[in-house]
């Protein structure tokens, strides 16, 4: 593959990928939402899930997960949804071969201006919209830390470095698009599918990029079109999410999705409840990791061992009812 050159705003001088090489996503290394009720979301992501609250206006919430200065931003907005998924790439090479790659699939790519990088503490970065228009994926490095200690103010220890954020499940309409941007273009790997409906018609595609079972799984679900169905989060302690469970279950934290469960996939025990922008957040442990060197994927007829199960009617149309 030929080099691509971008320039660094550190160095001002011209930075290119060594040929022969393919860049490829590293992580999840942040998520954009917007919200119209910005007080819930502090109380959803402070008190249900133990994230420390970095920034606090009237029009913005910062929450740290881990050493980063940020994972999730929440701004002020006239509506309710995920706004950008930014992957973590390793460097300005790896920035500048992917930035390519994804012009030449037919995206069109703009680097971040210094605006845009100081506001996101990054060295650089680029952004393009996604296949179905949905919402904007920012390939960026150098997301920076803090001296300061992360506290919980629930006591939680969330898994993340090199396995990054967690992930994201997207329900899509262009399949064949996601399946082209995120295998070819981004560089990801199969996990594994998992068959779902009345036939074992639907795949579900989990993808890695490094060693969380998956960073990305997407599905195109009839009835559901274009929509996120949920984020996840990981914490060490399945007493973390035993206690969190406890809050929805007798303090109504969140509406509930799915009740507590395990996955056949990932090995995940979790539970899953409706965000205050209305897609859904899965919090879990015990997800297992992938060696790249031997994993084999494969497929599961059924999504999981035990629980999970849906408390209510399901809504068809609702992407968060059906991830």
């Amino acid at each position: 593959m030929a080099s691509a050159t971008i320039l660094d705003p550190e160095t001002t001088a011209a930075v290119s990928a060594p040929a022969g090489t393919r860049a490829a996503v590293r992580s999840l290394g942040y998520t954009i939402i917007d919200t119209t009720d910005l007080d819930a979301w502090e109380e959803f992501g402070a008190g249900l899930l133990g994230l420390q609250v970095a920034v606090k206006t009237a029009d913005r919430l910062e929450f740290r997960l881990d050493e980063k200065e940020y994972r999730v931003v929440v701004n002020k907005a006239d509506r309710d949804g995920l706004a950008v998924i930014g992957w973590e790439v390793c460097g300005a090479a790896e920035l500048a071969e992917l930035s390519a790659r994804v012009e030449a699939a037919g995206y069109a790519v703009r680097q971040l201006d210094k605006d845009e990088v100081a506001e996101r503490r990054i060295t650089a970065g680029a952004v393009f919209t996604d296949p179905d228009g949905l919402l904007d994926i920012e390939l960026h490095y150098g997301l920076r830390e803090t001296i300061d200690r992360f506290v919980s103010p629930t006591g939680a220890g969330f898994v993340t470095g090199t396995g990054g954020l967690g992930h994201v499940f997207q329900s899509v309409v262009d399949w064949e698009a996601y399946n082209h941007l995120y295998f070819e273009v981004l560089g990801f790997k199969l996990s594994d599918h998992i068959e779902v409906g009345p036939r074992h018609h639907l795949d579900l595609t989990f993808l890695y990029c490094n060693e969380r079972h998956h960073s990305y799984a997407f599905a195109q679900l009839p009835n559901v079109g274009s929509a996120i169905g949920h984020l996840m989060f990981e914490v060490d302690e399945l007493d973390i999410v035993g206690r969190a469970w406890d809050k929805v279950l007798e303090e109504d934290a969140a509406p509930i999705l799915s009740t507590l469960g395990k996955h056949t996939n990932d090995k995940m025990v979790s539970f899953y409840v409706r965000t205050p922008s209305n897609f859904g957040l899965e919090y879990g442990t015990g997800g297992i990791k992938i060696d790249d060197a031997t994993w084999t994927p494969t497929r599961y007829n059924a999504a999981h061992y035990w629980g999970h199960n849906k408390n209510r009617p399901v809504d068809p149309t609702d992407a968060a009812d059906n991830s």
